[in-house]
């Protein structure tokens, strides 16, 4: 039976054509080769998986190899090739920084680096996660790695550029390799699992690619993984049941219902998602993902920005569609809010719910500006429009003037007077034509009197009904605590949500409200939102007769006891019989 090898050393590449997302790296290194322009020092640095020390073991390869391609590539063929592809090359030497990062390791190195090459021209040294070196073990390093012989070559990877110190990175030429995009992870994954037999769903191998983050190793790792638990059949349902990765398909659902504004259906399937076992925050930070990638697929020219397959690239295109630019702008500020108050959250699942309940209002509030309401105009008769206008009596041409200004920024439909059919007997109609007409001016004179006094009268009624609206329910502390911090929580201005939850106001009587603040900056700050603050407290309390008042906090310089003598010279200033308990036990104080 066979040595099972992991996809990740099974498929690690062996010559520059085959790394994966570093084809600018891998031509300047070719270049130099080709052109014998090697530095004695490189400093391969970026994130984990993405090919620094492969790069780094092809490289030390490729300019040992006696019959070099006109590609640049090794032959694969000479001795030294041999060598190095059955691991028993001397050329190269490999160090790991993590485990030997003492001085010591640094001086053995030094001292192998005067032997020659046996086989070859280059002595290679790679020394894995260089930043894992002492700050001793980097100062021995020094002359050897500014100064080497000519037979040696100093490869050095890490992860973390900025922990080496800078005379060594002023020594090396470095070379930055970039995260692995999420379309050559799965071209390489679908090469991978064409040679393996796998049968692999795009969507799921797009999945494992957005789960590796830029990451080749990774990738290969989670493929492993999948292939294992789905049998060699890998379907989008395997991988995320697998890496219980939270399904798009949940977002969708959510936007549908937030879009509806059902706060119902959003709680419903929060609480499906939570069961599920699901974090908090990690459903807050895919809900503001799915906004953001939302977003991108508005425009044509960013949607290159959004990764994934075509048939789930074409509903988020649908959903985009569907969204406002300020309700996707707001959405997202909302949830990336969220994201940041969850750590501090004593009801975290709370904070979710009410992120759902205020992202559903948005479009209740974000009503384009240019949506104008249409107002149909019908004739008050059948006849013509301008007999009637002539029997419009004197008094109402003032109010004819203000309702024509009233509708001159609104889109006005007016249906035209539709023809009468003729009767046949014309005789008839003119024996009853001069009594009908003046029947009808009478009676539309009459309409429109009384019509001029009702609408006097409502308007009447309801100024009295505006002036006898006065809201002077009791409330107590706790009721104006409760409603304080619930304005504070909806407040944008983190600055002044923090302020308002760290103020506590204070009822005093005649429904006065006194608040203290600790510097002028926040008495400006709170006085600026009074009006709203007051407003929401008087719609809350059921008053609206309340008064807030903005007070700035003096400083006292109060005596605060800090040491073991002062603690007990306070407590006795309280309670001077302490005096007696330490005279009568014998007590000292240390």
């Amino acid at each position: 039976m066979d040595n099972y090898i992991v996809s990740a050393r099974k498929y690690r590449p062996a010559t520059f054509h085959s790394v994966v997302g570093q084809k600018s790296l891998t031509t300047t290194l070719k270049n130099a080769i080709h052109n014998n322009k090697l530095a004695h020092a490189y400093l391969f640095c970026g994130p984990r998986g993405v090919g620094k020390t492969t790069c780094a073991r092809i490289f030390a390869k490729t300019i040992n190899c006696q019959n070099p391609q006109a590609d640049g590539e090794a032959c694969n063929e000479c001795e030294s090739c041999k060598a190095f592809n059955e691991n028993r090359s001397y050329n190269i030497y490999e160090l790991d920084a993590a485990s030997n990062n003492s001085v010591d390791d640094i001086r053995s190195l030094t001292d192998q680096v005067r032997i020659p090459p046996q086989i070859g021209k280059y002595k290679v040294y790679i020394i894995d996660e260089v930043h894992m070196l002492s700050t001793q073990a980097f100062n021995a390093f020094l002359k050897t790695l500014e100064e080497p012989p000519h037979h040696a070559l100093f490869i050095l990877a890490t992860t973390e550029k900025h922990k080496i110190i800078p005379t060594i990175l002023s020594r090396c030429q470095i070379y930055d390799f970039n995260r692995i995009s999420i379309n050559d992870i799965v071209e390489y994954l679908e090469y991978v699992a064409g040679n393996e037999n796998i049968e692999a769903e795009k969507e799921a191998l797009n999945t494992i690619a957005q789960k590796a983050d830029g990451g080749m190793r990774d990738a290969l790792s989670i493929f492993d993984q999948v292939v294992s638990f789905s049998g060699g059949n890998i379907t989008y349902q395997s991988v995320i049941q697998n890496l219980n990765v939270l399904d798009y398909e949940y977002y969708f659902r959510i936007a549908d219902a937030l879009l509806k504004r059902d706060v119902s259906a959003c709680l419903l399937i929060l609480n499906d998602i939570l069961a599920k076992g699901f974090d908090g925050q990690q459903i807050v930070n895919g809900l503001a993902n799915f906004f953001r990638d939302v977003l991108v697929c508005k425009d044509p020219q960013t949607i290159v920005l959004f990764e994934v397959g075509d048939a789930v690239k074409e509903r988020y295109i649908q959903m985009a569609q569907r969204c406002s630019n300020e309700f996707l702008y707001k959405a997202i500020e909302l949830s990336n809010e969220c994201d940041l108050n969850y750590r501090y959250s004593k009801n975290k699942r709370l904070l979710i719910e009410l992120l759902l309940i205020r992202i559903s209002q948005l479009n209740h509030q974000l009503v384009p500006i240019d949506d104008k309401k249409k107002i149909k105009i019908e004739p008050l008769t059948k006849g013509n429009s301008d007999s009637s206008e002539k029997l419009l009596p004197s008094s109402s041409v003032p109010e004819k003037k203000e309702k024509a200004l009233e509708i001159q920024n609104t889109d006005v439909e007016v249906q035209p007077v539709r023809p009468q059919p003729q009767p046949q007997n014309q005789s008839h109609i003119s024996s009853q034509s001069s009594s009908s007409s003046q029947l009808a001016k009478n009676k539309l004179r009459i309409s429109l009197k009384k019509t001029a006094v009702s609408s006097e009268e409502e308007k009447s009624k309801t100024e009295n009904k505006v002036e006898e609206l006065v809201l002077s329910n009791v409330f107590t502390q706790e009721d104006l605590e409760k409603f304080w911090k619930e304005y504070a929580l909806m407040e944008d201005d983190n600055h002044l949500k923090n302020t308002m939850l760290n103020i506590v106001p204070l009822l005093e009587n005649d429904n006065h409200i006194l608040v203290w603040v600790f510097n002028p900056d926040q008495q400006t700050k709170l006085q600026d939102k009074a009006s709203n603050i007051k407003r929401f407290l008087a719609q809350k309390l059921q008053n609206n007769q309340i008064h807030l008042e903005i007070r700035v906090t003096e400083n006292k310089n109060e005596f605060i006891p800090y040491t073991n003598r002062d603690k007990f010279d306070y407590m006795v200033e309280k309670n001077p019989s302490l005096l007696n308990l330490v005279k009568d036990f014998n007590l000292r104080l240390d």
